[in-house]
C-alpha cells in the first residue's frame, strides 16, 4: 500500500522502548514484571487475532456486535464533518463500522507508533473509502504530542478493546485527560469491559486451548530470540487469575521450579512458585468508569450494553 493514498502523513518519530533495558528492568523488580506491550511481536500479534476468534474470548465480538447494533445511534451523536481520531488504531478495522454510518467526515485520523503498520492499514482503508480524507500520525498516544491541525469540525475520539482496562487508575486518567485536550470540546468513543462471573472471565484468559497461555508465553520467545536468552518454557506456567481487590484479572508466568536464567547478559533466579507479572486487564461497573472519566474532564453521555451485561460501549463529551 501506498503512502500516496493518504491526505497527510505525520511521523513524530516516536521513541521504541528497548526490550533489553524493559526486560532487564522488569526482571531485576519484586514481583517480577515484563511489559505487556512486548506481547505484539509478529507471532504474539497472530496469537492475539487467534484468541479474538476464540468462543471463550467475548470481547472483540461482543464490541462488534454493539458497534454494528448502534452505529447510527453514534453517529448521530458524533454529527457530521467530524474529524474521527483513534488512538492505537492498529488495522483500523473496528472503526470501518462508525465511517460506514457517518454520512460526510472531516477526516480519520489513525494514530499508532508502528509506522509500517499504520501506513498500510491506513492506506487500505482510504483506497476503500475513497471520500475519507485519512490523516496518519505515527505517535505514541500515551506520550504528550501535538495533533496537527485538521480545520473546523468537532474532534471525536475512538478507543476500542478496552484497552483503557490494560492502565492502572492513574495511567488511565492522564490519558484521557490528554485526549480530552486534543479532542477540543468534541467527545470518545470508548470500549470498556465490565465486572462479570470469575468463570466468564476465567475462561477467557485461559482458554481451553491454551491459545492464551502461548500467546503469555511468547515473551519469555522473544527473550530467547532477540536477547540471548536461556527461558525454558516447560518450567513455566500460564496463569490467568481475578484480583477482586484491584478489579481486575492479571496475567502471570508461574516458575514451576527453582531455576537460573540468563537474559541480556543478566542473570535472574526464579523460586518455584514466582511469578512473572505480565499483564493487567482491569474490568468496570458503569458507575465506576463513569468516575474515572469525570476526573479526566468528560461527561458520559449515553452507553450501550450487551444482552449478557459483558461489555459497554460508551460515548463520553470532552466538556
Amino acid at each position: 500500500m501506498s503512502i500516496k493514498a493518504l491526505k497527510a502523513f505525520h511521523d513524530f518519530e516516536p521513541a521504541v522502548d528497548d526490550f533489553g533495558e524493559a526486560v532487564i528492568k522488569g526482571l531485576s523488580q519484586s514481583p517480577k514484571t515484563l511489559p505487556c506491550k512486548f506481547f505484539y511481536d509478529e507471532v504474539g500479534s497472530q496469537l492475539f487475532e487467534d484468541i479474538c476468534e476464540l468462543d471463550e474470548y467475548y470481547p472483540t465480538r461482543t464490541e462488534i456486535g454493539l458497534l454494528n447494533g448502534h452505529a447510527p445511534e453514534i453517529a448521530g451523536l458524533i454529527g457530521g464533518g467530524a474529524h474521527l481520531i483513534e488512538f492505537g488504531s492498529g488495522g483500523s478495522v473496528k472503526v470501518r463500522i462508525l465511517i460506514d454510518a457517518l454520512d460526510h467526515m472531516g477526516s480519520y485520523v489513525p494514530i499508532d507508533i508502528s509506522r509500517d503498520h499504520l501506513v498500510q492499514a491506513a492506506a487500505g482503508l482510504a483506497r476503500d473509502h475513497v471520500d475519507v480524507p485519512v490523516v496518519a500520525v505515527c505517535a505514541d498516544y500515551t506520550e504528550d504530542m501535538d495533533l496537527p491541525d485538521l480545520g473546523d469540525g468537532p474532534r471525536i475520539g475512538f478507543f476500542p478493546g478496552s484497552t483503557i482496562g490494560n492502565f492502572t487508575h492513574d495511567e488511565a486518567v492522564d490519558f484521557l485527560s490528554r485526549a480530552h485536550d486534543w479532542l477540543l470540546g468534541g467527545g470518545l468513543v470508548i470500549g470498556v469491559d465490565l465486572m462479570k462471573d470469575e468463570a466468564i472471565l476465567n475462561a477467557a484468559y485461559d482458554d481451553s486451548k491454551g491459545v492464551t497461555a502461548a500467546f503469555n508465553k511468547n515473551i519469555l520467545v522473544r527473550c530467547n530470540a532477540e536477547l540471548g536468552g536461556t527461558f525454558d518454557l516447560a518450567n513455566f506456567e500460564h496463569e490467568a487469575k481475578v484480583n477482586h481487590d484491584k478489579g481486575r484479572v492479571e496475567m502471570h508466568l508461574i516458575s514451576l521450579c527453582d531455576q537460573l536464567v540468563r537474559v541480556a547478559g543478566r542473570a535472574f533466579s526464579f523460586r518455584q512458585g514466582e511469578t512473572i507479572h505480565t499483564e493487567n486487564s482491569h474490568k468496570f461497573t458503569i458507575d465506576g468508569f463513569h468516575e474515572l472519566a469525570e476526573e479526566a474532564g468528560f461527561s458520559p453521555s449515553r452507553h450501550w450494553v450487551d444482552d449478557n451485561q459483558l461489555f459497554s460501549v460508551q460515548f463520553l463529551e470532552a466538556r
